[in-house]
């Protein structure tokens, strides 16, 4: 095993490893002309440069500032088609309602998705897997749930374990129940607790099981019902919560102990007091505010009273095509009210945190050594930059996957 001592970091800024809390998620380590020592895939040691012990390698990376590697808790990577007539129906003041009775909407991504091989779905789901990471991600979560019948949700899993495996980069997988179908819902999630979980769990194909809990998706008693089947096959659990209406979903996480509740544009004082109560995840997806024009989470709120608030970038055809995490991280700052530091924790420690992770998102000794360099030498740039990256290089187990020659 090979020591390598990066050098030439401007700053090095990490939050405190674990998940952070209310005014904690500010707490940020920054040092000055600082080294990182990596030891096969984690860190060994941290510190000034002038401190730093012998390595048989050493790279200097310029004068720049290192920050952790960003980890994006939420995403539906793999789909098939595309929703841009939607966009555009969208735009001009068509009503959702009526773009569904085109045929357009979310059930046009489930037909493309369900027409669709494992290997074409693993081949659309590669890039947008490459863009996540060029962007700053070395964690990505990713979602089944445009399959509704259970061959294609299968397959959509398989598909994002083929991509994986194509992939320089950690992928979580979740089994989503997403949509319900127009009949037999009782039948269905009888189905998917007694059928689908116990596959998926057989099979390891998933890590976690998500419930979209809404007034148009699954009930506050379905989506227990599910999230029950879940933990009795050993797989975490996680909730869509309070994206249109708080019909009880937040509250509903936060008695299970699930991982995290994402969305959270309808919550209101119950449910920022619960979460801020307990120990889920707030999952934030300021992406969505930007392409649907919703409400925006209440991630200020929701920091101030003491909840752990983690952000990501939902990447999907519809709600939210957003290809890049730092700018996830970026918007956070600008539609969630947000500090730079704190949106920098959001998405790295309390981010692997919604995902059920502890080795990462700090950089720290003992953690894996998933690490961005910035093309600047001052890390706030990472949330101010827009249009362009400000990554220079994703570093993956302490090994450069993407690097922009200085």
């Amino acid at each position: 095993m090979t020591d390598t001592l990066y050098t030439g970091i401007s700053l090095l800024v990490t939050p405190h490893p674990g998940p952070q809390r209310g005014r904690a998620m500010r707490e940020l380590t920054v040092l000055e002309d600082a080294a990182l020592l990596v030891s096969g895939e984690r860190i060994r040691w941290v510190g000034h440069r002038a401190d730093a012990p012998g390595a048989a390698n050493e790279r200097d990376l310029g004068g720049v500032a290192v920050v952790p590697g960003l980890v994006d808790p939420h995403t539906h990577a793999v789909w098939a088609g595309d929703r841009l007539a939607d966009f555009e129906a969208r735009v001009e003041g068509v009503p959702y309602e009526t773009l569904l009775a085109r045929g357009g909407g979310i059930r046009s991504t489930m037909r493309a998705t369900a027409a669709a091989s494992e290997e074409e779905l693993a081949r659309l789901a590669l890039p947008r897997l490459e863009a996540l990471q060029h962007s700053g991600a070395t964690t990505i979560e990713v979602k089944s749930g445009y399959g509704l019948d259970f061959d294609a949700e299968l397959r959509m899993l398989q598909a994002a374990y083929f991509a994986e495996t194509e992939f320089v980069g950690d992928v979580v997988r979740t089994l989503l129940v997403h949509v319900p179908p127009t009949e037999g819902r009782a039948e269905y999630v009888r189905a998917v607790c007694e059928e689908l979980i116990p596959e998926v769990a057989e099979d390891n194909l998933a890590q976690a099981v998500d419930v979209f809990c809404e007034k148009e998706a699954f009930s506050v008693a379905e989506t227990r019902a599910i999230l029950e089947a879940a933990r009795v096959y050993g797989l975490a659990t996680k909730l869509h919560a309070d994206q249109f209406h708080a019909i009880g979903g937040t509250e509903l996480a936060c008695e299970v102990g699930a991982l995290s509740v994402d969305h959270l544009e309808a919550s209101g004082p119950a449910q920022i007091a619960a979460l801020a109560a307990s120990s889920t995840v707030a999952t934030v997806l300021p992406g969505v505010t930007l392409h649907l024009g919703l409400p925006t989470a209440p991630a200020r709120a929701l920091v101030d009273a003491g909840a752990c608030v983690a952000v990501g970038t939902d990447l999907n055809p519809g709600s939210s095509p957003v290809f890049s995490s730092q700018l996830a991280l970026a918007l956070a700052v600008r539609l969630c009210g947000l500090t730079p530091a704190e949106a920098l924790t959001a998405c790295t420690v309390n981010a692997a945190a919604a995902l059920g992770l502890s080795d990462r998102g700090a950089l720290v000794p003992g953690a894996r050594a998933d690490f961005l360099a910035l093309h600047s030498a001052d890390w706030r740039d990472l949330a101010y930059t827009l249009g362009v990256s400000p990554v220079r290089g994703v570093y993956v187990g302490g090994q450069p996957v993407k690097e922009t020659p200085l």
